[in-house]
């Protein structure tokens, strides 16, 4: 396969990771098939890169005619060869307030269960390809000051284990690849305090764009997050309480 006949589709993909990693494609040759809400923003990106980028805009949590968009948004691009799931998002609530909790489940839990099981489904059917999701590191352990979006990160890894279990055992035709970033300067962090290693959205685009050239299982974004990760994973309970 020539490299102007990949084809990639970004969930999520009006600002942040998911359009830098949009740009990085296109400028590699690849046919972009992007989504996201706010329709205006995908239209920039389309005008940017006549004929390389094509768009839906709609919402992920709209269970009603979800794939349906992305069925069309398929057939448009003449085929898949790469899914990443980059919608997602949460909120810093120290204050717990039970509004902000429940958006974070139905986005990162019930919309990216439905994404997930689509796009592994469509990619068996299809005979192979990747599926790649951006979860966090925040996954790895509980936080006081955003409860739902470390829960809602744990299970989108646990969930994407199990689909590389789900494939190695099918034959390994779908590769499945868990995107762990740290801190990345998008709105999403903009709120919390004491970032540290903070990377610009293009630096990170271009590490998961080079991890998933190397059909990588996970990928940490920055590389050095993988021994936060580690850091915490150890770490006893009673330490981060009190951190």
């Amino acid at each position: 396969m020539h490299m102007d006949q990949q084809r990639i589709i970004i969930i999520g993909a009006t600002s942040g990771i998911g359009r830098a990693l949009a740009e990085i494609y296109v400028r590699n040759g690849w046919t972009v098939g992007v989504t996201g809400r706010r329709k205006e923003l995908l239209d920039t990106l389309v005008a940017a890169h006549p004929g390389r980028v094509v768009a839906a805009a709609f919402d992920v949590t709209e269970e009603a005619d979800c794939t349906d968009r992305l069925e069309a948004l398929i057939a448009a691009l003449g085929g898949v060869d790469v899914i990443v799931i980059s919608a997602g998002g949460g909120a810093m609530n120290p204050p717990l307030d039970y509004e902000l909790e429940r958006a974070t489940v139905e986005l990162n839990v019930r919309a990216f269960t439905r994404l997930a099981v689509w796009a592994y489904h469509e990619l068996s059917r299809r005979g192979g390809g990747q599926l790649a999701a951006i979860t966090s590191v925040a996954g790895t352990r509980g936080s006081r000051q955003a409860p739902a979006y470390s829960a809602t990160k744990a299970f989108q890894i646990a969930y994407l284990e199990g689909l590389q279990q789900k494939a190695r055992n099918a034959g390994g035709q779908v590769r499945v690849t868990d995107i762990r970033p740290g801190f990345v300067k998008t709105k999403l962090v903009a709120g919390m305090p004491n970032r540290f290693w903070e990377a610009d959205v293009e630096r990170a685009a271009r590490q998961i764009h080079q991890g998933l050239a190397g059909r990588k299982r996970v990928i940490y974004v920055t590389k050095r997050w993988r021994l936060v990760a580690w850091i915490y994973r150890i770490a006893p309970r009673w330490l981060l309480e009190r951190l």
